[in-house]
Order: C-alpha cells, then structure tokens, then sequence
C-alpha cells in the first residue's frame, strides 16, 4: 500500500486509472481484432476469451507477485455464514441489477443492448448459450477478478478497490442497460474473490448470474421495472453488501491466526520462567 496522504492517494488513484486504462485498451484491442478475423461477433468474442483465459493465466502465473497482497485469505471458521450471506446477496444482485436494467430500457432505451441481442441471436442458440454459461464466466473472471482487482488492491483498500473493478465491469459491458445489470453482481462476485482468494467460486456465481437471466421468466421481471422496485432492492442489496465488507475487514487474517496462538505460547513460557 501506499503511503497515507493526499499525494499518495492521487498517486494510488492514477494507478488504479492507469491500470484500468491499459486492460480496457487490451481487451477491447483483442476482441476488436479477432472478431474481423473471425467474421461473426459472438464466435469471434468466443475465441477472444479463451485467448484472454490463456494469457490472464500465464501472467498470473509468471508474475504471481503482481497480484499478490495483505492480508492473505482467512481462517473457515466462519465460512457457511459468510457463504450463506454471499449467496443471498448474489440472489439481490440479481434482482436489483434486472429491476435497474428494465427500468432504464423503459425509459430511455438502448442501441447497443438491441444491437447485442441482435448478435446473440443472429449466431444461434449454441454459440449464445456457450458465451453466456461458459466463456464470458471463465473469461471475465480471470480478467476481472483475476487480474484487475489484484493490482488495484496492491494500491487502495477493499472499498475502493472493490467499486473500481466493478465499476469498469460494468463499463466494458459497452451499454447502460447491460452496465446496470453487471454493476450490482460485480460488486458481490468481487467481495467474493476477496474472501476467497479463489477465482472458481466467482466462476460458478457468474455463471449463475447468467444462467438466471435466461431461465427466469421475463413476466416475472418485468415486475420490477419501476423506479421504486429498483430503489428497493438496491438498497436492501447494499444492506447485506456492506456487512459482507465489514466481515472482510475485521476477520483476523491468516498470519495473524497462527502468530498469536504462538505469542501467547512464548508469553506463558516467559511468565513460567519468572514464576
């Protein structure tokens, strides 16, 4: 981290900025170039992911210390009640995403969520269903999660390293009504990644996500989109959001869980010897 101050934090945020700046320009550069070669959006974006996978994973595997930050993952003692509460908070990342998604196509619409439709269906249901349950999971995660959240949080602090990445996320989805449905789930997949340290778990929440907005009946969401609906529920997500954070922060970290048993052992050694 750096150190405290006005200087370092504009240092810590032109990093962060930096950083985000040359993923984007990397992501968007290797799609743009794989789909003229490819011909078709959805199986060129296919491929590009998988060269993502590939490349993420070597980096990640070269240059571990790039991601590598204090504190390290926490002791399980606490695991299904943290697990629970990640999964219901999913669930209302879900809800309240669709709820701002809906209401905002409502009201204003989107040309580049049409024109992404449009592509899903023009490559068929295969190639859809493979982007959306397999490669942008896989994919997004090792970016995402993988990659980004790692180097911004060698710099800043789970809060603002967690709204950073989401909030690129959401913006590298490419339209407002795909951002708002990408931004809540991000927010929880990161405090997920956080806690973990693993990226399988984000995968199979991701996936999930994914795996809902095609199965859950659009009258059943189309309920929702109304401006209080959406308030609603992004409040109550925020409502279980921020203890998720504050559990992150205050849970003793791995190292400190080993070396305190180990000072109360030498402390009642010491105090034996002066007995």
């Amino acid at each position: 981290m750096a150190a405290p101050g006005i200087d370092g934090r504009l240092r810590d945020a032109g990093w962060c900025l930096a950083v985000a700046l040359v993923v984007a320009a990397a992501y968007l550069g290797l799609g743009v170039a794989v789909v003229s070669i490819v011909g078709e959006p959805i199986l060129g974006t296919i491929v590009a992911d998988l060269l993502v996978v590939v490349l993420v994973g070597v980096v990640r595997r070269a240059r571990p210390e790039w991601i590598t930050y204090a504190p390290r993952s926490r002791p399980a003692g606490d695991t299904p009640v943290w697990a629970w509460t990640a999964a219901g908070c999913a669930v209302l990342a879900f809800l309240a995403g669709q709820s701002v998604a809906l209401w905002l196509y409502g009201a204003v619409g989107s040309t580049g969520f049409d024109t992404s439709v449009r592509a899903r269906e023009h490559a068929g249901a295969t190639a859809a269903l493979v982007l959306t349950l397999v490669a942008a999971p896989v994919a997004e995660e090792i970016l995402f999660r993988g990659l980004l959240y790692p180097l911004a949080r060698t710099r800043v602090g789970v809060g603002a390293a967690v709204l950073f990445t989401a909030g690129v996320f959401g913006i590298l989805h490419g339209n407002i009504v795909q951002f708002a449905s990408a931004l809540p789930i991000a927010v929880v997949l990161t405090l997920v990644y956080e806690r973990t340290r693993h990226l399988w778990p984000c995968v199979v929440v991701h996936l999930g996500f994914n795996l809902a907005a095609i199965v859950v009946p659009a009258p059943v969401l189309a309920g929702l989109s109304n401006p209080v609906s959406a308030l609603l529920l992004t409040a109550v997500l925020a409502g279980g959001a921020l203890p998720l954070m504050w559990k992150i922060s205050s849970t003793p970290t791995l190292e400190a869980s080993i070396v305190e048993p180990r000072r109360g052992k030498a402390e009642r050694t010491t105090e034996t010897q002066e007995s």
